[in-house]
């Protein structure tokens, strides 16, 4: 099981630093959010510090851009970082791709399916020189002139990752993408009884094996008591979202998101971490200052599910209350 670490909620003037030191620390990629900054950007920036480390998103938003726009910003991550860079992708939800990026939104699952194979179709073209004719439902790119095709880096497309939590989002992973991002409001139960079920139907319906997509598993870990709180709040957040719900559901918390997501619209959101309980918490989140139970709980909770898990903090990463997480979890599981 390959270990991440992700970067959220990180300056940009750090970017490349803290990047380094997770390739020194040993991490098998860094992965940077989408939340109020470019992640290209910050990769871009990573990819001059770095050697050997996976880069990618986790994930780029889709909707508020074109397939064209990601496939050259894509194609040129992917020559910048000699083949490490790892598109990730994923939908947001109905208010901020309609209200804050004044963009479309309609059937999500078939809108990424297409956008994925439109991203494909354009990057065949670039290599082969062939004809651009893509047409979708949603898109159409039919236009490539040769002074508008990026030259030829020689490197395998970037590897196209997909962030699902309701089960047709994690069909069109399985049908299409290369790997599947799986949402850290998550738990082995949750994998197992609604997530691989998922991921399976979308295998069997692309005529795919399951060691063809890459599972990495987004997991929150406090090693703090202000972290613990900070995962709390963050957790509290994403429950009050509907599509979370079902994840809830799993646990015979459904009632706790629907009452979230009432004090959303009531603009209580001073009030939201009181619906989650110590129990609720420690049940999406590790909490431990120990980076071996750390890396014994990441065994326990995903082994044999997950091919990586990427660390994640409720706000601020800090790599170095990880550090040690790397060594104990290559012992633990063999490596």
């Amino acid at each position: 099981m390959k270990l991440d670490a992700t970067l959220r909620q990180l300056a940009l003037a750090n970017v490349a630093a803290e990047s380094a030191r997770a390739e020194a620390l040993g991490f098998d990629g860094v992965f940077v959010t989408e939340r109020n900054s470019d992640p290209f950007l910050a990769l871009a920036l990573a990819a001059g510090a770095t050697s050997t480390v996976d880069l990618g998103t986790a994930a780029a938003l889709a909707f508020p851009r074109s397939p064209m726009e990601v496939a050259y910003t894509a194609w040129d991550l992917q020559g910048l970082t000699g083949g490490r860079f790892q598109l990730g992708l994923a939908t947001q939800v109905q208010a901020h791709i309609e209200r804050r990026y004044g963009a479309t939104w309609s059937d999500p699952p078939a809108r990424m399916r297409e956008f994925v194979l439109a991203l494909r179709a354009i990057w065949d073209a670039w290599r082969d020189g062939a004809p651009l004719g893509f047409e979708g439902a949603f898109y159409r790119h039919t236009l490539m002139p040769p002074g508008f095709r990026p030259a030829d880096h020689g490197l395998p497309f970037p590897r196209v990752l997909l962030a699902g939590v309701g089960p047709r989002m994690v069909e069109v992973a399985g049908e299409v993408a290369d790997g599947l991002l799986v949402h850290p409001l998550q738990t082995r139960e949750v994998m197992a009884e609604l997530t691989l079920p998922a991921l399976a139907k979308g295998l069997a319906t692309g005529g795919r094996r399951r060691e063809e997509v890459e599972v990495h598993v987004g997991v929150l870990v406090a090693t703090t008591d202000s972290e613990w709180e900070d995962a709390r709040r963050r957790v509290a957040f994403y429950g009050s979202t509907p599509a979370y719900r079902p994840v809830l559901a799993v646990h015979g918390w459904e009632d706790r998101g629907v009452e979230l997501h009432r004090l959303t619209r009531a603009g209580a959101w001073a009030e939201l971490a009181t619906l989650v309980d110590d129990e609720m918490l420690a049940t999406f989140v590790i909490r431990s200052d120990d980076p071996e139970r750390i890396a014994e709980e990441l065994l326990r909770r995903y082994g044999g599910l997950a091919d990586r898990v990427s660390l994640s903090a409720g706000e601020r990463s800090n790599l170095d209350r990880w550090a040690g997480v790397v060594g104990h979890l290559a012992a633990a599981s063999g490596q």
